[in-house]
């Protein structure tokens, strides 16, 4: 063929991908739901801030090693919320499970229709040693200042629990019934473990109950957080990583330092571990990760909607992209995470002992089975022993966003975040609905929470707190989605 010839193919092969590229950009449809705005509920904005601030005031801080270090502040929040929320306490049935959890029942209207559960948790994580003294307001001060309520737990997870409490509080002063039996479900120790919420699981189980939906907390109303799109993106969870953690030892005979042999049990450990850093499992735009950028692609703006139209042709380019922040790896493979090492003791002796702790986070379609294999080719050491500690969990299964339960969640958020685009995501933390997979298909993690790029280091982390605007946000939101629920069929 005349080098003419094969300029001209790849002129009109050219013309033809960018024809492409052009065509799929312009012409992929939205899938926003449309939605006429809605007038919100009406909230006593400064009576529910101070409810809510006078949760936080209570240090219900859980512990892993102990369930009844902190039972007298449990026991207070509990006597709080029913000062603060009567009608909860009088017109909802309650059960109490393990140490501290909680469990409100609000019967409906249609016994034959499957019951909702919304979950939130009443513990909170400790505060780390030494950032006392950061922190704007101290951290159980419960202090409103600056249109926020601060402290820990205002935003995790405490803000969610009283905004259910409060949206359903006022549903039963307006004299609303649900048409389907709401739960509304109270771990007390989901920071370390979610003992409450698995013994609530399984009781349920035992009495036959199956879900329409379930609601958690989860991903955020993000705002500037994602390039190329210009407004708020509400991200709803559809399905949650799993956890693998496996504790990786070498044994060898102790010795003198002065006589090292060529290979020591510290040495062979940290091998190990260099090449499992080194060798991650595959990354993909695949999965929820794929119907995430699908979903946004028709409403971003300039390149990144080219190339998120167009993952066909330029799905390589943005996943090397995406692995080079930690947040958006995350979501693109199963991480490896080196978390514990330890070995030796004196500084002229060569530990006979050493161990290290590696801690993966499953991506759905992954399993603990697969993770372990990967460990055991990667180290290729049989000096390196391997175990799985009792923690570990599978992926949870991907809830499908055709479900009714997700679409509640969607009309609610296009109803009362202006301009927010809704899409699927991936919750990478764990939460307590991961017990919950033998109740329901629909499970869906979310909080009605605002976060900007600056917002997010305060999620577990020094200065949190919510807006009182967006506590009332909410409120309000929880108070809609329950309506409705009750309208749809």
């Amino acid at each position: 063929m005349s080098l003419k010839r094969i300029s001209l193919a790849v002129l009109v092969l050219c013309a033809g991908l960018g024809a492409a590229v052009v065509g799929n950009t312009l012409l992929k449809p939205s899938r926003q739901l449309a939605v006429e705005r809605i007038e919100p509920p009406r909230v006593d904005a400064d009576a529910a801030a101070r409810r809510l601030a006078g949760a936080v005031r209570i240090q219900t801080v859980s512990s892993e090693a102990d369930a009844q270090l902190n039972a007298a502040e449990f026991d207070r929040l509990h006597a709080y919320l029913a000062e603060q929320f009567p009608r909860v306490h009088q017109q909802l049935k309650l059960e109490r499970f393990g140490a501290h959890s909680l469990m409100f029942i609000w019967a409906g209207s249609d016994p034959k229709a499957l019951p909702l559960a919304l979950m939130a948790h009443q513990d909170v994580v400790p505060i780390a040693p030494g950032t006392e003294a950061k922190w704007t307001v101290p951290p159980f001060e419960g202090r409103i200042q600056d249109g926020f309520v601060w402290g820990r737990g205002a935003w995790d997870d405490k803000g969610n629990l009283l905004a259910q409490l409060e949206a359903i509080e006022s549903l039963l002063a307006s004299g609303f019934q649900p048409r389907q039996t709401v739960y509304l479900l109270s771990g007390g120790d989901e920071e370390v473990g979610g003992a409450g919420a698995r013994e609530m699981a399984q009781v349920l189980k035992q009495r036959g109950i199956q879900f329409d939906f379930i609601l958690d907390e989860g991903l955020l109303v993000t705002e500037g957080v994602l390039p190329g799109l210009p407004g708020p993106a509400a991200l709803i969870g559809v399905a949650e990583k799993g956890i693998g953690t496996w504790q990786l030892s070498v044994d060898t005979a102790p010795g003198h330092s002065s006589m090292p042999p060529p290979q020591t049990a510290i040495g062979m450990l940290s091998k190990a571990l260099t090449q499992l850093e080194a060798n991650q499992l595959p990354a993909g735009v695949t999965g929820v990760a794929q119907d995430l950028f699908d979903t946004l692609a028709p409403e971003m703006t300039g390149v990144n909607r080219v190339l998120l139209s167009n993952l066909w042709l330029f799905g390589p380019l943005v996943r090397q992209q995406l692995e080079k922040s930690p947040s958006s790896n995350a979501m693109l493979r199963t991480t490896t995470a080196l978390t514990i090492v330890n070995a030796g003791n004196k500084l002229n002796v060569l530990p006979g002992h050493a161990e290290a702790t590696v801690n993966f986070r499953l991506l759905p379609g992954d399993s603990l089975d697969s993770v372990e294999q990967h460990v055991k080719t990667v180290v290729a050491n049989e000096a390196v022993q391997l175990q799985r500690l009792r923690d570990s969990a599978e992926p949870s299964a991907v809830s499908p966003t055709s479900a009714r339960g997700y679409q509640l969640i969607n009309r609610t958020v296009r109803e009362l975040f202006a301009g927010a685009v809704v899409a699927p995501g991936l919750m990478v933390g764990g939460t307590d609905s991961r017990f919950f997979g033998d109740l329901s298909r629909n499970i869906y993690k979310f909080s009605p929470v605002r976060a900007h790029p600056e917002d997010l280091p305060r999620f577990h982390g020094t200065n949190e707190r919510i807006s009182v605007s967006n506590y009332v946000e909410a409120i309000q939101f929880y108070q809609q989605l329950l309506r409705n629920a009750s309208q749809a069929s």
